[in-house]
């Protein structure tokens, strides 16, 4: 799956930057060699990895999701997913324009109803390389940023339920595919 990502980065931003149609072509193959290699690894549907493969242009670089780190009396504020029923820290996908700090806030708020202030950058991580599953098409940073409470009240979204502050030892089951243990752990 590695493999398929780097070899769609390579064909995705060989096609942002070539004028020759030969080269172009040579591009559009190697797109539909990663998509072959990720549908088969992935085991999904070939078109639909196409597709999504085939919607990204200029140049490929990493996507950022970032999560918000909020505590209170030595508890940590963790939300349910909707999607897939496990938890996580409340964050998400950075808008562009947005700084790390201004991407987490909105995203606590979003999922929390908590209004919060981002205070300290705590983690960043390559998603690829920390034990989350299930594999995602595109590299991924993992940014962890303390963020503090200034208003607001617990409240669910249309993505996630149940705003709750958890002990270190009451964890409840994650959403692995957004924060492992050792995440949460540090």
């Amino acid at each position: 799956l590695d493999w398929a990502r780097r070899l769609q980065a390579v064909a995705q931003s060989g096609l942002t930057y070539t004028r020759e149609e030969f080269e172009r072509e040579r591009y559009e193959e190697v797109r539909t060699i990663a998509s072959e290699m990720m549908a088969a690894g992935a085991d999904y549907d070939f078109q639909k990895v196409r597709d999504l493969f085939a919607g990204e242009t200029g140049y490929a670089t990493p996507k950022f999701d970032g999560r918000g780190v909020v505590f209170q009396d030595g508890k940590v504020l963790m939300v349910r997913e909707v999607r897939d029923g496990g938890w996580t820290l409340p964050g998400g996908f950075a808008d562009v324009g947005d700084t790390p700090g201004e991407a987490v806030v909105r995203e606590v708020l979003e999922e929390t109803g908590y209004q919060v202030r981002a205070t300290k950058l705590l983690a960043l991580w390559d998603r690829t390389r920390h034990g989350h599953v299930p594999p995602r098409p595109f590299h991924l940073y993992k940014v962890f940023i303390r963020c503090e409470i200034v208003g607001g009240a617990p409240q669910s979204s249309h993505e996630t339920a149940d705003p709750t502050f958890f002990g270190e030892h009451e964890i409840p089951p994650l959403s692995m595919g957004r924060c492992t243990p050792s995440q949460i752990a540090r």
